[in-house]
């Protein structure tokens, strides 16, 4: 293999594992959260952000080997690496990748959330940027970046309902 191929494998590699050990973590924390009385929210679009995320990634697989990487975003992707880091382990139990919440439970205010609402939206809408622009692959990142705008705002809509629903009186 090739040296361009060889790093593009490395970090699609790391990426893939990395979103198949957070599905892991997050279906053990949604276990956990409505095993103690959370409700989940928003379960019709969620099939949607999976369906996107798997295309990006095969899209990714598909294009990138063989052409070479940006140095630069190779080094913003790995600074984003570090906020959704810093964003799990904020929310601890509480980070999925679906809506679920738990009646009674107080918003996080701590870490990335004291600057803001979505962190993690954030992080990923950049990620899904920056990962096919790193590999040269403009359209990609375009489109995929537009389709994610899409989800999101179904997504964000959803989880603000959710977080100020009767269930939640008190965030409101």
């Amino acid at each position: 293999m090739s040296g361009s191929i060889w790093s593009a494998v490395t970090i699609l590699g790391f990426v893939t594992l990395q979103r198949l050990t957070e599905l892991r973590l997050a279906d053990s924390n949604a276990r956990g959260l409505i095993a103690n009385g959370a409700i989940e929210y928003g379960r019709d679009h969620y099939p949607f952000i999976v369906l996107l995320h798997m295309a990006w990634l095969a899209a990714l697989w598909w294009l990138g080997p063989g052409r070479p990487i940006s140095i630069p975003l190779l080094l913003l992707f790995v600074l984003l690496q570090l906020g959704r880091a810093w964003v799990i382990r904020t929310l601890g139990d509480r980070w999925t990748t679906r809506i679920i919440v738990k009646p009674g439970t107080p918003p996080i205010r701590t870490g990335p959330y004291r600057w803001l609402t979505h962190p993690n939206y954030v992080i990923v809408a950049l990620e899904i940027a920056v990962l096919p622009l790193m590999f040269g692959l403009w359209r990609v990142a375009i489109i995929f970046s537009l389709l994610n705008c899409v989800i999101l705002a179904v997504r964000i809509r959803a989880e603000n309902a959710a977080l100020a629903s009767d269930q939640h009186p008190h965030l409101g």
